[in-house]
């Protein structure tokens, strides 16, 4: 540690480690936190970066002014100066800065030469105070559009806790009894962050009471003006909390106008996401930097760029299992269809070959795998070899399966099993390899199980296939809710009658004196879904619209959807059905 003179008699404590040849990357936080804020995250940049961490005035050792005049963003401003200036003199350095901390370096952005200093900027949960008051006085004056106007109600309400912190002598105080422990619970029990992973300095009760006339000196200066020319000329990366509190997402849909080079990445987290997405926050300032070096853009980072223009699925990846023929081929080539790069994978090696050859032929990009869904190891391999030589698909369809037909008594143990390890198990396998990833990864994405009409409208023909797919049906009921709080979704596809190759392929087990009639049960059921005329490609499309929706269920043909009906209104019915004749 060392100290920087700033303005007004401040000495900042100053903070630096990570790698000294590489570049500049200055960590600045808000209230209540100080430099500790980033624990969790320098440890994933040091090898990358020389990072340089500082506690604001009046936190850790750096002064407290006693004065509220000397906590304005201005004077947040100097500081941030001061600190690069004897830390990179002569240097452009990347910033990364979280509530007040944030909005003190938009402010500095406002002086003119500004960009001379900064090569990046990555803000969190701290918008410009100019930028948030025309967004909030702008809505407020135009009650004449209502979803402008209540959105900007919204967040003034949002932000009117501030009157109270800037209350003098009263606030300080309620801070040291209980607010400060008041937020770490609150962290913990409402935004579900390890008690392990807060970062919180041994002085942080003091720290958070005596900075806390930051409100005072800045809440109702923001509210009474704004700059009218608050352009930006560096590059800016906002991550945006969207489960954040006090900071509503929708204020950030219009500061491309004062940002022309915008990236926005969303992210489902409440405020202090340095500590519960440390992970995602390291990645993403990596790739902003690495973007704007010239090396490889991540995919993620295309993605976020604001303005740029995209097919549908452009600058995303999807899998797709059981792509060699049927819905997973048509799915794949759907998803390309619509600019996304797919990665497919079937036991079949020559028909999946086939997909991504027929997928190249069209000016897509598609890369092809062998792959026994089955094969718990092998689906973790696979997964593995995937994130490393492609990223995390944002988009995973488990869809490989077979067709089976059988009395239960009639079917060998070991057939049995199959059927379950393939189409259960495989859907298991693929979500626990790549569910993982997902959430890890901290930006959403979307899982679809393939399940089928059969999940809910019991036959006794089908014991196995019928039983596999309820289990992928109310697997996907579980494990959506518990993904839901990392931004997964998770979509359950149920087809009906389609026509595909599963007949042809299905295993028929019969009483050795039915044996004879297989062959030309087989041959009257494809008859009869060809008959049908509803092919994989319009499943392909229903796969598609419900990841954009993010439906939880989705049937597919109109006797998925009576059969959904009734199975919930009139149980009893589809029991009765099952009880008909058999082969």
């Amino acid at each position: 540690m060392r100290f920087v003179d700033s303005s007004g008699d401040v000495q900042i404590a100053v903070y630096e480690e990570g790698n000294p040849d590489g570049p500049t990357l200055v960590l600045v936080h808000g209230w209540p936190d100080s430099h500790v804020l980033w624990d969790g995250v320098v440890p994933l940049l040091a090898d990358r970066f020389r990072i340089v961490r500082y506690d604001n005035r009046g936190v850790g050792h750096s002064s407290a002014p006693k004065s509220t005049s000397e906590y304005r963003m201005s004077c947040y401003a100097d500081d941030f100066a001061a600190v690069i200036d004897s830390a990179a003199p002569g240097e452009k350095v990347h910033v990364l800065a979280h509530d007040w901390g944030s909005v003190g370096i938009w402010e500095y952005l406002s002086r003119s030469g500004a960009s001379d200093h900064i090569a990046s900027f990555t803000s969190i949960s701290g918008p410009s105070a100019d930028h948030m008051n025309r967004f909030i006085i702008g809505s407020l004056k135009r009650p004449y559009h209502p979803r402008r106007f209540l959105r900007g109600l919204s967040q003034l309400l949002r932000l009117s806790y501030m009157i109270f912190f800037s209350i003098p002598v009263l606030a300080p105080v309620a801070v040291r009894l209980f607010i400060a422990d008041g937020i770490k619970r609150a962290l913990t029990l409402r935004d579900g962050i390890p008690a392990d992973r807060l970062q919180h300095s041994e002085s942080y009760e003091r720290d958070a009471a005596s900075s806390i006339k930051v409100y005072g000196a800045n809440y109702f200066r923001t509210l009474r003006s704004a700059r009218k020319d608050h352009y930006v000329n560096v590059p800016v990366q906002v991550i945006v909390t969207t489960r954040d509190q006090f900071v509503r997402p929708f204020i950030y849909d219009e500061i491309n106008h004062w940002v022309p080079r915008l990236w926005r990445r969303d992210i489902k987290s409440g405020h202090w996401a340095p500590m519960s997405h440390a992970p995602m926050i390291a990645a993403s300032v990596a790739e902003f930097v690495d973007h704007l070096e010239g090396k490889q853009t991540a995919r993620g980072l295309l993605r976020a760029q604001v303005g740029r223009r995209r097919d549908d699925f452009g600058d995303t990846l999807v899998s797709v299992t059981g792509a060699g023929s049927g819905i997973g081929r048509a799915t794949a080539l759907e998803f390309a269809k619509r600019g996304a790069e797919v990665v497919i994978s079937d036991v079949n090696e020559a028909g999946v070959k086939q997909t991504a050859a027929t997928i190249a032929e069209r000016g897509g990009v598609a890369h092809a795998y062998t792959l026994d869904v089955a094969d718990a190891d092998a689906v973790e391999r696979f997964a593995e070899q995937i994130c490393e030589e492609h990223g995390v698909p944002d988009i995973v369809v488990n869809n490989a399966g077979v067709g089976h037909t059988g009395m239960f008594l009639d079917t060998p143990a070991v057939e049995y099993d199959r059927v379950l390890d393939i189409n259960f198990g495989g859907v298991v396998n693929g979500c626990r390899s790549f569910g993982r990833r997902l959430v890890d990864r901290g930006t959403g994405g979307h899982i679809v199980n393939v399940s089928s009409m059969a999940a809910y409208s019991p036959q006794q023909s089908m014991n196995a296939y019928s039983t596999s797919k309820a289990a992928v049906f109310m697997f996907g009921d579980c494990l959506r809710a518990e993904l839901d709080q990392a931004g997964v979704g998770l979509t359950t596809i149920c087809p009906g009658v389609i026509d595909t190759d599963i007949v042809r392929t299905t295993r028929f087990d019969v009483p050795a004196d039915k044996a004879d009639r297989v062959d030309a049960r087989r041959a009257q059921i494809e008859k009869a879904f060809a008959a049908r005329r509803y092919g994989p490609e319009k499943v392909a499309k229903a796969i598609v619209s419900s990841v954009q929706k993010n439906k939880a269920i989705r049937p597919v043909a109109p006797e998925a959807y009576v059969l959904y009906g009734v199975s919930r209104v009139l149980p009893q019915v589809m029991r009765s059905t099952a009880r008909g004749k058999v082969l």
